[in-house]
């Protein structure tokens, strides 16, 4: 008796129906190696702020990711006791549209691999302004010239100037 598995595909225009596919023989399922390696065992809401593989934080690791980007004017603000949205807001700026969509994609690949969840997006498709929320932390990738009309890092730090750290 062969053991297959239902694969359906959904898309804008509704489901595909599902198909049967056998997995090779010998061969384990992408399941399977997850099961074994532990990856199910910690949702990511319980995993911990710190990545062992990076050796640093969450925030480390955004603006680790943020620089290797060549993001531009990275403000990273602490918000911890000011909000209860998040612990920290990184803005940052990109040279155009397709460096904005680049550096936010390249920012929610780094997140996902070290293990810090899939965090939800706004704004990729444009590219004016992608917001990245991942839970602790809240990332704006702005065009300059929209940064510079909303001008945001000056609302959360006005009367705290020494919060904001420029890199």
């Amino acid at each position: 008796m062969k053991r297959t598995r239902n694969i359906a595909y959904i898309t804008s225009a509704g489901a595909i129906p599902a198909r049967s596919v056998a997995p090779e023989k010998g061969k384990t399922t992408l399941r399977q190696a997850a099961q074994t390696k532990g990856v199910f065992e910690i949702s990511p809401s319980e995993a911990p702020a710190t990545d062992v593989s990076v050796g640093g934080t969450a925030i480390d690791l955004v603006m680790q990711s943020l620089e290797d980007s060549k993001g531009e004017d990275i403000v990273s603000i602490d918000l911890s006791g000011k909000s209860a949205l998040a612990d920290f807001m990184v803005v940052v700026s990109g040279r155009s549209n397709r460096h904005v969509m680049a550096i936010a994609d390249h920012l929610l690949r780094h997140l996902k691999d070290h293990g810090f969840g899939t965090a939800k997006v706004e704004g990729l498709q444009n590219g004016d302004w992608v917001l990245i929320d991942a839970g602790d932390i809240i990332v704006h990738v702005f065009r300059p010239e929209i940064r510079s009309f909303y001008n945001i890092e000056k609302m959360w730090t006005v009367g705290d100037a020494g919060d904001a750290t420029v890199h």
